[in-house]
């Protein structure tokens, strides 16, 4: 199987940022760690290995890219607005240097958004956002609403709310959205959203379900058994939707 290391300096970022990159052709699938995750998260839990058949077949190339949440939601000795805008640093990074570096690699016109966990909130909210460059969004035990506080999990901003936290909540911003091109994006992509049956965001996902229905927005949500928020279950998903 190919695999290569890259690192460069990013400069939407102003530091470094390296990623993985696993297999030669096909799909291009566009990888979020969890919460703190690494690049190397999605190789080190075998999801790679899950995948390995159709890496090496040629049906996907996976783009394993790392994470800045401890600068960005999880810097809590910033202020809130500041959080935020480090996010649309990332976001930036990740649309004009690293996607443009997969379609430099990779011609193919499938481009498939996926995450774990808080990683999934990044694979939905970029897909949901710019639904014009993705085919596919698979997000699994995800929360996509970081202002909500649910068992151990705090409101990310600590109650402070401006457009920028609007318009990176998908559950805020996707009932107002009302763009012809994007919904007509939106409705043509293929979305899994994935979650445990007893994990603490399964009514954020449900309600996030019932707000794609609304829009005409055609999506399927599988609930697994139990919290399945870990990698024995992410990797049997992986399988499944991938």
């Amino acid at each position: 199987m190919n695999r290569e290391y890259h690192k460069w300096w990013s400069q939407h970022l102003q530091r470094d940022m390296e990623l993985l990159v696993f297999g030669h052709a096909g799909a291009k699938v566009l990888v979020f760690p969890t919460r703190f995750g690494r690049f190397y998260e999605y190789e080190k839990l075998n999801m790679v290995g899950v995948l390995k058949h159709k890496i090496e077949q040629g049906w996907l190339q996976l783009y394993c890219v790392d994470s800045i949440d401890a600068e960005s939601f999880y810097c809590h000795w910033a202020h809130p607005a500041g959080r935020i805008q480090r996010h649309n640093d990332f976001e930036a990074y990740i649309l004009h240097e690293v996607m443009p570096f997969m379609h430099k690699k990779n011609p193919h016109n499938c481009v498939i958004s996926h995450g774990l966990s808080l990683g999934a909130f990044h694979a939905a909210n970029i897909a949901f956002r710019h639904p014009q460059l993705f085919k596919k969004l698979a997000a699994f035990s995800g929360r996509y609403d970081l202002t909500l506080s649910v068992e151990s999990f705090n409101d990310l901003f600590d109650g402070f709310y401006n457009e920028d936290i609007y318009f990176h909540t998908p559950s805020h911003f996707l009932p107002g959205l009302e763009c012809p091109d994007r919904l007509k994006h939106l409705r043509a992509m293929d979305i899994t959203l994935v979650i445990g049956k007893e994990d603490p965001f399964l009514h954020n996902n449900e309600e996030l379900s019932t707000i794609l229905s609304k829009k005409g927005i055609h999506h399927q949500l599988v609930r697994w058994d139990e919290r399945a928020h870990s990698g024995y279950y992410w990797r049997r998903m992986a399988g499944i939707y991938i």
